[in-house]
């Protein structure tokens, strides 16, 4: 029988709840969880939504299909309708994609927890490549290149690489030359790219470039997205897909609504109704998201200043809600209070600090290494009341209970890696 375990960081969540309820104060930095409520407009239109109680159209509505057509389209991705599929998240639909599609795939290193076990899953092989220097979420081209060749010679059948913008662990973004090259070696090499562009509406920097592969190398690219990280509605479950255009685009999407109907049916029809709204994006919508950008970019900065105060190396954040640090320069340090490897220094962290992060191996990094992924949005407030206050503020590290608890980080990292001096 195979070996099955739980998602590492589902896993993590929930054994930072079971310890809560025991009365323990933990600091939960684990879970990429955009912690904010769900927006009152959003609420309305699922309770508007409630009428929508039949099984609609495997892809979904023509009303969300039109309004996600647009939404790609104002990011200068011209869409059809029949260019969409929405479902109930978008790993749901990353998992379609890989039996989909034939081949083993190639990932960035590190990368988020979930695309190597979907390929594994799949019945696939997956293969890490280190990242660059300078960004996560895309893999390092001379490195993929080797990695693809080598894969061959061995007998595999690498045809997916999977790029994430903006990058979840790393918070970062790769910047438009570094698409480029790994799109013009997905074309000479006839690789299907697949883009998760769940965060590209969380660039903290509005004038910052982004380039999706789709702009590139159209005829190439799935991308995915949803509602989870830029609308903090990750409890709603809402996923889209936007496939390219021409024969081999319309195989794929026609695979992946063949699985669609057998796992998950359609997106259900109170969903369909937000998602229509939302990727509508109306005056309000664009608000919020400006205010959770400037939140996010905010607390995120500040937590990066404290880590590489503490000592560690870490790639400054520019979209999304993470920090990826690497806490190798305190190596000798932190050996001598048993944090060795990644695994260690997590367990050290919660043990000593009450502190929670998600270790690096989990997300196919070197488990020797000294890494680890911090989820900044955690650190909002615990309260719908406190986290819209941080929402609000002009200056969330102002906020009284957002200054107190990066005020205890601070005070964490730094005994961190200076008590073992």
């Amino acid at each position: 029988m195979a070996d099955w375990n739980l998602s590492p960081n589902l896993a993590l969540n929930q054994r930072v709840a079971e310890r809560r309820a025991r009365g323990e104060d933990i600091v939960h930095l684990g879970f990429g969880e955009a912690r904010l409520p769900a927006f009152g407009p959003l609420v309305e239109r699922l309770a508007a939504g409630a009428g929508r109680n039949a099984y609609g159209p495997i892809a979904g509505g023509a009303d969300v299909r039109e309004a996600v057509a647009g939404y790609f389209a104002r990011r200068r991705l011209p869409t059809h309708p029949d260019q969409v599929v929405v479902a109930p998240g978008s790993k749901p639909l990353l998992m379609a994609v890989n039996h989909a599609v034939p081949g083993d795939v190639l990932l960035p290193r590190p990368c988020w927890n979930t695309y190597a076990p979907q390929a594994v899953l799949a019945g696939k092989r997956a293969f890490g490549v280190p990242i660059p220097e300078e960004c996560g979420g895309v893999p390092e081209p001379a490195a993929l290149r080797e990695t693809l060749l080598a894969a061959r010679r061995q007998g595999h059948d690498p045809r997916v690489v999977v790029l994430t913008l903006p990058d979840n662990p790393t918070g970062t973004l790769a910047p438009p030359r570094l698409v480029r090259e790994i799109c013009a070696l997905a074309e000479e090499e006839d690789l299907l790219i697949v883009s998760d562009e769940i965060y590209r509406d969380i660039v903290h920097d509005p004038a910052t470039p982004v380039l999706s592969p789709a702009e590139v190398a159209p005829r190439r690219t799935v991308v995915t997205s949803g509602l989870s990280k830029t609308l903090a509605l990750g409890g709603w479950r809402i996923g889209v897909a936007r496939f390219p255009e021409g024969p081999w685009g319309d195989r794929i999407r026609t695979a992946v609504l063949s699985v669609a109907s057998e796992v998950w049916s359609t997106l259900a029809g109170p969903m369909q109704e937000v998602a229509a709204y939302a990727f509508g994006e109306p005056p309000e919508i664009r608000e919020r998201l400006a205010a959770s950008r400037r939140l996010h970019g905010a607390v995120a900065r500040d937590v990066h200043r404290i880590v590489v105060g503490a000592g560690a190396s870490c790639r400054p954040p520019t979209g999304g809600f993470y920090v990826y640090p690497d806490f190798e320069p305190c190596r000798p340090r932190l050996e001598a209070v048993g944090a060795r490897d990644s695994d260690s220094l997590q367990r050290h962290l919660l043990d000593a600090f009450g502190v929670m992060v998600l270790a690096g191996h989990h997300l196919g990094d070197d488990e020797r290494a000294l890494r680890f992924k911090a989820a900044t949005s955690m650190l909002y407030g615990d309260t719908a009341e406190q986290q819209e206050e941080a929402l609000a503020a002009a200056d969330p590290l102002r906020v009284p209970h957002v200054g107190a608890v990066l005020g205890r980080l601070e005070e964490t990292f730094a005994k961190l890696t200076a008590r073992a001096g």
